[in-house]
């Protein structure tokens, strides 16, 4: 018997949205404005008009093979187990840093309202770590509940806070509107990558959907639309009411607050910043455990991860190993001092990957003459831009595909030494 999922276009929806907007909401402003001045608001648009193929070529590839398996799957129907294994392990090995470096933006702000430094940062990092991964254990309804919840309030803090700090916007705040160089939107662009990575994270929930043929696509384009109209007008808002002063803040969305509230915003702040963490951590442990489970099964990670692949189960064991890998990166980064900036640009870097296999996919798997795979080709211009942004970061998922290739050859060779040493009739069933 077939399961049918039970996720809505309105919970999809909401995990796009948490996935997407996630944390770059909080600080890329500011510091897309610090690289280009206001010049910046070209690479947003910019940003927000490619992730639109990008997002729609992962939707008509998840309403087609819906699979918990998300790009990893597309890329063993169109390219071979190898390359599956390769994008399996790009996106999953690269959740760890990103929710780790997510977890300490959303800390950051909750440090600067309590008055606190690195302890309280790091501890509330921790508390979120943990809440997802409780959250997630639980079930992906219980999960998707939360999306939901957190992308509404998310939602309506953003538009309150934008609101009212817009009457306070002065126009000669554009001016000069390219300080440092035209040139300077490319390096604008390249930190905002981190902004539009997510649209590849639901695939993995495709199986999920009541409906996915009709829902997964309704929900990307809502989700597409809501995104670029939030990132336009925080990044607009940040320009335009904070002028130079939004290069030099650290909490953007905290001096809008508190310039439209009046007196100190930074509880609001963080709050926002809070709901933002979770709803983006939320949606990658749920997507990261489902792959998990998917390359356990297909032989690309370890057999004892395969529980939980079926559309309706819990992938508790996948589950684990992310969130103890979050954790690890958490502690490495505490302990060397390093930052979250290199967890970043290593998470885009991976993801960057992982965009390439899943769009050279779609083109080979979708019909030719659909509107699919038509979305697929124009996505290319995304992924070029994105390869290209991304630089010496493609280095890590260079070293992640090498490892994932290397493990798959040898489980092949141990499964091939295993049959030899069966009696032949075994040998044969097994294969």
């Amino acid at each position: 018997m077939t399961h049918r999922g039970r996720m809505t276009f309105g919970h999809g929806t909401a995990m796009y949205v948490g996935a997407v907007l996630g944390t770059g909401v909080i600080a890329l402003p500011a510091l897309a404005a610090e690289a280009a001045g206001p010049a910046s608001l070209l690479a947003w648009l910019a940003l927000v008009l490619l992730s639109a193929p990008l997002a729609g070529t992962f939707a008509a590839l998840g309403a087609r093979h819906p699979d918990a398996g998300g790009v990893s799957t597309y890329a063993r129907l169109a390219f071979g187990e190898h390359a599956a294994a390769v994008v399996g392990w790009c996106f999953y090995f690269a959740v760890p840093p990103g929710a780790a470096a997510a977890a300490l933006f959303g800390g950051a702000y909750v440090s600067a309202a309590l008055g606190g430094g690195t302890t309280t940062t790091t501890v509330t990092a921790a508390g979120l770590m943990v809440v997802v991964t409780a959250a997630n254990a639980v079930g992906l309804q219980v999960s998707g509940k939360l999306q939901f919840a957190l992308a509404g309030l998310l939602i309506l803090l953003l538009l309150v806070s934008v609101g009212l700090s817009l009457p306070h916007a002065d126009m000669g705040n554009l001016e000069p509107f390219a300080p440092h160089g035209w040139t300077a939107i490319g390096s604008a662009a390249a930190l905002l990558v981190w902004s539009f990575a997510g649209w590849e994270a639901i695939t993995h929930l495709a199986g999920e959907f009541r409906r996915p043929q009709r829902d997964l696509p309704r929900a990307t384009a809502a989700a597409v639309t809501i995104v670029g109209v939030l990132y336009l007008l925080v990044a607009f808002a940040t320009v335009a009411v904070l002028g130079s002063d939004a290069a030099r803040t650290n909490a953007p969305l905290g001096e809008l607050m508190a310039i439209g509230l009046g007196g100190n915003a930074r509880w609001p702040a963080a709050a926002a910043a809070v709901l933002l963490t979770l709803g983006a951590m939320n949606a990658y442990y749920a997507g990261a455990a489902k792959l998990g489970a998917a390359l356990g099964r297909d032989g690309a990670l370890p057999g004892r991860l395969a529980e939980g692949s079926v559309a309706g189960e819990v992938p508790r064991r996948s589950l684990a190993v992310n969130s103890a890998m979050s954790f690890a990166a958490l502690a490495i980064v505490v302990a060397t001092g390093v930052g979250s900036r290199p967890l970043v640009l290593l998470t885009t870097g991976s993801f960057v990957a992982v965009y390439a296999i899943g769009v050279a996919a779609a083109i080979k798997l979708l019909p030719r003459r659909s509107l699919g795979r038509a979305t697929a080709i124009a996505a290319l211009v995304a992924v070029v831009a994105l390869l290209l942004m991304s630089g010496v970061y493609l280095l890590w998922p260079l070293v992640v595909t090498g490892a994932a290739l290397l493990y798959v050859r040898l489980d092949r060779r141990r499964r091939r030494t295993a049959e030899q040493g069966q009696p032949e009739g075994v040998a044969e069933l097994s294969t």
